[in-house]
C-alpha cells in the first residue's frame, strides 16, 4: 500500500508543485515562438484564428476570459492590439503586456509607387516575425519575460532559447542556400507582408495595395505595366484578402498565383515553402 502512495505521489507532485504560466499571443506564429522556449511549461492562447485578419480581429468572449486569467500577453504590434490591448489591461490589472518587438527598428510599409503618388508610408510594417534575424530577438525578449514570471525554470527557459536559436541560424543558411540562385528577383504581393524577408534575402516585394486599398482601374494598368518591367512569375495571395484583383493581374502577367498565409503556425516550414516558390517560378 505505501509502494502504490508513494508512485501516486511522484507521478502527481510536479504538477501540484507548480502551475503553468498562462500565457495569450496575438498570432499564430508567436505560440510556435512561446512553445519553442516554455514547452509544456506554458498554456497558450492566440487572439488571432486561421484565416481572420490581425488588422479587423476582435477577440470572442471566451478569448475575453482567457485575458483575465493571463500572466503574460505578448505583443507584436499587428493593428488590432492598438485598439484591444488597453482593453486588455482594464479586464486584468495584473497581467504583463510584453511587447516582443523592443530592440527592432521597423521598417516603413511599403507602399505601391506609381506617377500620381510617390511617397513612402508613415505607418511602421508589424511583420517582423517573417525575419529569422528579427524572430532571434524576439525570442529573447519571451524568454526574458518568461524568466521574470517564473524564476523556478530560469535554467529551462534558458537552454530552450539558445537550442531556438541554433535552430533559426539553420533555418538562415537554408533559405540563403535556396534563395541565392533568385537574388535580385521581383515577387508580387496583394498586401505587403514579406518586406523583411524580402530585405533579408536580397529580394524586390512589389506590392498591389496602393494606400492600403485595392487599386483603381488607372491605378491597375500601372501596376500591370510594372510587373511585365520586372519581370514577375509569382504572386502571393494571403487567405485574409480577396483573390479577385491578384487573378486579374497574374492573367496579364502570366505569373503564377501562389497562397501564401504569413501568420501560419508552421513558421520555418512555411518560410522554406515560400522560398522553394519563389525559386521555382523563377527557372
Amino acid at each position: 500500500m505505501n509502494r502504490i502512495l508513494v508512485l501516486c505521489l511522484l507521478t502527481f507532485l510536479p504538477s501540484l508543485l507548480f502551475s503553468k504560466v498562462n500565457v495569450v499571443v496575438s498570432i499564430l506564429p508567436q505560440k510556435t515562438f512561446v512553445k519553442k522556449i516554455a514547452g509544456d511549461l506554458a498554456d497558450v492562447t492566440v487572439m488571432v484564428s486561421p484565416g481572420a485578419s490581425p488588422a479587423t480581429y476582435e477577440p470572442k468572449p471566451s478569448q475575453m476570459k482567457k485575458i483575465t486569467k493571463a500572466q503574460i500577453y505578448f505583443s507584436i504590434g499587428v493593428p488590432f492590439e492598438k485598439a484591444w490591448l488597453p482593453r486588455f489591461k482594464d479586464q486584468n490589472q495584473n497581467i504583463n503586456i510584453i511587447d516582443t518587438a523592443e530592440g527592432i527598428k521597423k521598417l516603413p510599409m511599403q507602399e505601391h509607387h506609381h506617377e500620381a503618388n510617390n511617397h513612402s508610408s508613415s505607418t511602421l510594417d508589424p511583420h517582423i516575425w517573417l525575419s529569422p534575424s528579427l524572430v532571434k530577438i524576439q525570442a529573447k525578449n519571451i524568454a526574458d519575460a518568461l524568466k521574470k514570471i517564473d524564476p523556478n525554470h530560469k535554467t529551462v527557459y534558458e537552454n530552450n532559447l539558445n537550442k531556438f536559436a541554433q535552430e533559426i541560424d539553420e533555418l538562415n543558411r537554408r533559405l540563403l542556400k535556396i534563395l541565392k540562385p533568385c537574388k535580385g528577383k521581383a515577387m508580387m504581393v496583394f498586401h505587403p507582408s514579406w518586406g523583411y524577408f524580402a530585405k533579408d534575402y536580397g529580394l524586390e516585394q512589389i506590392p498591389i495595395e496602393v494606400e492600403g486599398k485595392e487599386p483603381k482601374s488607372k491605378e491597375l494598368v500601372n501596376i500591370i505595366h510594372e510587373a511585365k518591367e520586372e519581370g514577375v512569375k509569382i504572386l502571393f495571395v494571403q487567405p485574409q484578402f480577396s483573390k479577385r484583383t491578384a487573378k486579374v493581374i497574374a492573367t496579364s502577367i502570366g505569373a503564377k498565383i501562389i497562397e501564401a498565409d504569413p501568420v501560419a503556425l508552421n513558421w520555418a516550414e512555411n518560410l522554406i515553402q515560400i522560398a522553394k516558390n519563389i525559386c521555382k517560378a523563377n527557372r
